[in-house]
């Protein structure tokens, strides 16, 4: 069975900082391609930051360009999200999405990030 998990949400300050991290399991971690994504209320899900199934290719979303890191461990079947600098606007729930394709493609739960003071 396909799980993703998340963890790392919660409370942050503006200009504080937060990591997610999300692990995989049912499923050949080392093979596809991983992206966090995020929802904020009212809005639709966006993509915030991708990294290719060896870790060599790596985009973000221009809103967190300079200020997120996503990185990966084959290893411990782990990608993460070290996010600095938070701004009330990334408030959302995030979410880690694995991707090899239309059929194989998995959603973790999410995990809830709210910037306030």
């Amino acid at each position: 069975q396909v799980q993703l998990v998340e963890s790392g949400g919660g409370l942050v300050q503006p200009g504080g900082s937060l990591r997610l991290s999300c692990v995989g399991s049912g499923f050949t971690f080392s093979n596809y391609f991983m992206k966090w994504y995020r929802q904020a209320p009212g809005k639709e899900r966006e993509v915030v930051a991708a990294i290719s199934s060896g870790g060599g290719s790596i985009n973000y979303a221009d809103s967190v360009k300079g200020r997120f890191t996503i990185s990966r461990d084959n290893v411990k079947y782990t990608v993460y999200l070290q996010m600095n600098s938070l701004k009330p606007e990334d408030t959302g729930v995030y979410f880690c999405n694995a991707d090899a394709g239309p059929r194989y493609n998995y959603w973790g739960q999410g995990t809830q990030v709210t910037v306030s003071s």
